[in-house]
């Protein structure tokens, strides 16, 4: 726990306007991907074939696409962030994992790749000042 509150400390010490809107544009693409899985979802099943000989298929339909939406609310206003960001993980995981298992898709590894860092980023940065977690603990 005392790890958790050192990195948050040394987090809203080095906060930069820059890493908040980072963490926004992160947030929105989540939710904007989770919409098009939504709206589209033969094009989810079709990502996730791969995958599916595995099982678990129809779990991982109605797990990617409300991960997606709701964590990326989540972590667009700043609101448990760490724990929306973990949702996220697995997710990203299997992204990568689905270009190696099925066809290569470089566009579409290297965005896996790129939000996947940007992830572990805010897993160790939090937040930040401009969050509601950060409002949330200024007003108690």
């Amino acid at each position: 726990m005392n790890n958790v509150k050192d990195l948050n400390k040394w987090a809203n010490a080095h906060s930069y306007f820059t890493l908040d809107l980072l963490r926004i544009a992160l947030g929105v693409f989540l939710f904007v991907k989770g919409v098009k899985f939504i709206t589209n979802i033969q094009y989810l099943v079709e990502l996730i074939s791969p995958i599916d000989k595995i099982g678990g298929g129809m779990f991982l339909v109605h797990y990617i696409t409300p991960a997606h939406m709701i964590g990326g609310i989540m972590i667009a206003f700043g609101l448990l962030t760490r724990w929306a960001i973990i949702a996220q993980l697995p997710i990203l995981m299997g992204a990568i994992l689905v270009n190696f298992m099925g066809e290569m898709h470089t566009e579409n590894l290297f965005l896996a790749l790129g939000i996947l860092a940007i992830c572990l980023f805010f897993l160790v940065y939090g937040s930040g000042k401009h969050s509601a977690d950060y409002y949330f603990k200024m007003s108690q």
